[in-house]
């Protein structure tokens, strides 16, 4: 599939998107919304993608917010239906079978934090900055800012961020929990590739169980969430992965995970 704002690559079972819109700073608009929804579905088809890399064309933006030219027009109708196609496009890499790790490389402001928030973890180039600049503009996030950063860094860190709008250095993101690793911006996209290489090296079934438990159970009281656990678990074994795997180690080899769903 082709598409006008962003491009997607594939190289050893990982697929890169970028996004592609580097005049606009990488703006979201409804148009590329839409491209980035539709990227979900064709990377969700693909049982050949273990892990999905998220990034942004161009040095100075990863996304540097909504686009202010299409906000500026919405009436209060509009508005919510801006907001509810941006928490659909969230969502659908939130819920992706596959890991997704955000590399940003610059900007991420606005509905470009949500973005990143969107996705399993976030690797950033030390000339990166973060924050949900809404407030300034006399608005507050509308893809999901104001629930995901609370419930990565807690309700007080997350309400002085969006009250008071400021932005934030890579470092200063780091120390928060809201990003994994500051890397040199030359080393970025080849430090998040030798992880995703890593990640990619498991099985399908183990990844998606993993991710399941883990972005499910913890929305839930803790008995709930281990209940939640068990199920994922027992599901490894409907896979011949989880043969492969314990075979591998007391065979003392490396493991060659195929990903098949079924033994």
């Amino acid at each position: 599939m082709s598409y006008e704002s962003l491009t997607i690559q594939i190289q050893d079972r990982t697929a890169i998107l970028t996004i592609n819109r580097p005049k606009a700073l990488n703006a979201l608009n409804t148009a590329l919304l839409q491209e980035l929804y539709e990227a979900a579905g064709e990377i969700a088809a693909n049982e050949e993608i273990r892990v999905l890399i998220m990034t942004g064309a161009g040095e100075k933006a990863f996304v540097a917010g909504a686009d202010i030219t299409e906000l500026a027009q919405l009436n209060a109708l509009e508005a919510k239906y801006f907001a509810a196609r941006g928490h659909m496009t969230m969502t659908a890499f939130q819920k992706l079978p596959i890991p997704v790790i955000a590399a940003v490389n610059g900007f991420a402001l606005g509905g470009g934090l949500e973005l990143a928030l969107a996705c399993d973890f976030i690797y950033a180039s030390e000339t990166a900055k973060f924050g949900l600049p809404e407030i300034t503009l006399g608005l507050i996030p509308g893809f999901g800012g104001t629930q995901r950063l609370a419930r990565i860094i807690g309700k007080n860190q997350a309400r002085e961020l969006i009250f008071t709008g400021k932005m934030l250095s890579a470092q200063d993101a780091l120390q928060m929990g809201i990003v994994n690793r500051v890397i040199a911006p030359d080393q970025l996209m080849a430090e998040t590739m030798k992880t995703a290489a890593g990640i990619a090296s498991k099985g399908r079934v183990s990844l998606n169980a993993a991710k399941h438990a883990v972005n499910h159970g913890t929305e839930v009281d803790i008995a709930s969430g281990c209940e939640i656990e068990i199920d994922a678990f027992a599901l490894c074994f409907a896979s011949s992965d989880a043969a492969e795997g314990t075979r591998a180690f007391l065979e003392k080899r490396k493991p060659a995970f195929t990903g098949n769903l079924r033994k």
